[in-house]
């Protein structure tokens, strides 16, 4: 018996390196969001059969994308970069051609089941402008940074064609956070929001009917408050019925009563808010500071540019996903398709956050193993 101890002991320390590869301060917050999810989400989903069921089923998932990706060197992601960003493009191409249309939307691709490929270019398109970038530094031109927009523009048009406004920015926004980590000049960004703001009478010619409505909705609610501005005015009202402490847990009378749209999804953050009031709300914002702030720190301490831009990005993208998904719940952004991170009820998305969050993990326990 004695002979197999150390057999034994050495199995185990072959599979340590594998088990611990989370990032401690990074995986407490991710708990406590998910804890503070699976809360809410218990609450908002109390009369939709196997929600909950549902919704564990899909934090399991993602914690194990998650523990698949933080088991990833970085310089495997960084030779995966360009047939990763290839393949989404090809199938945004297929969709394009002969995707699945469902209530006017051609977003999905039939093999089977049907899957949504935009999904995977919000960490494709980030991962191959660091590709792109690490291949070049030390050595970057103006030229550079236009070769980067055009692998930008390519799946942010093919998305926003579909159409589906908010993956298309949220694609768009985790592209151009590493454009700019890149080293985008401030002059740059002037031009290019000088630029944008003239083309906004050509954007809004070419915008869809249901998108204007929804520019138009964001700006008077009450212009049509039992149709198109019924989500926003029953949001903002749950919200500011929570007061200071909030009504309770189980408690708000907007989500109850179902006057909140979408409440497990898109409009979970106002069920959060109904129920546990600003208090609860300063909580769940320093949740999110620290997940950002604990990302940014990871970005910061990566060995190399490519780790450096790949997890610039995701942090940001964290950032982007909380602005919007807030700004619209709450009146002040258009309604876009766009989850509250780590709450929201959604497999792809919550896969799609457990994926960012596994490559910091690998940044972080890989950092002093990247050659820079």
């Amino acid at each position: 018996m004695p002979a197999h101890i150390p057999e034994r002991r050495s199995l185990s320390r072959r599979l340590k390196p594998y088990l611990l590869v989370f990032d401690g301060p990074l995986a407490l917050i991710l708990f406590l969001l998910f804890s503070v999810g699976t809360l809410t989400m218990s609450s908002a989903g109390h009369d939709f059969p196997g929600r909950m069921e549902g919704q564990m089923r899909n934090i399991l998932l993602s914690f194990t994308v998650m523990w698949i990706a933080a088991n990833i060197p970085p310089q495997m992601l960084l030779r995966l970069a360009v047939p990763i960003y290839t393949f989404g493009v090809a199938l945004l191409v297929a969709v394009a051609l002969f995707g699945v249309i469902k209530k006017g939307a051609r977003r999905w691709l039939h093999v089977g089941v049907d899957i949504q490929p935009s999904e995977i270019l919000k960490i494709a398109t980030p991962l191959m402008l660091a590709w792109y970038f690490q291949t070049r530094a030390g050595f970057m031109k103006w030229q550079n940074f236009i070769v980067a927009a055009v692998l930008l523009l390519i799946p942010f048009g093919l998305i926003a064609k579909q159409p589906d406004l908010g993956t298309a920015l949220l694609v768009g926004a985790s592209g151009f956070y590493v454009i700019f980590l890149a080293g985008l000049s401030w002059k740059a960004l002037v031009g290019l929001f000088v630029a944008g703001a003239a083309s906004l009478p050509v954007a809004w010619s070419m915008m869809h009917d249901y998108q204007r409505d929804r520019v138009m909705t964001l700006i008077d609610p009450t212009s049509d408050p039992l149709g198109k501005g019924f989500h926003i005015i029953q949001s903002t009202i749950a919200i500011g019925s929570g007061g200071v402490s909030g009504k309770g847990y189980m408690k708000g009378t907007q989500a109850y009563l179902e006057f909140i749209p979408e409440r497990t999804t898109d409009f979970i953050f106002s069920v959060y808010s109904e129920e546990f009031g600003l208090i609860g709300n300063l909580v769940l914002l320093f949740l999110y500071l620290l997940l950002i702030g604990r990302s940014m720190m990871i970005a910061a301490n990566a060995p190399n540019l490519f780790t450096r831009l790949l997890a610039g990005a995701v942090s940001m993208m964290f950032f982007t996903y909380c602005f919007i998904n807030m700004g619209m719940v709450s009146g002040i952004l258009p309604v876009v398709g766009v989850p509250l991170p780590f709450m929201s009820y959604g497999g792809t998305a919550l896969i799609t956050l457990g994926l960012c969050s596994g490559i910091l993990m690998s940044i972080q326990r890989h950092r002093k193993l990247v050659q820079t």
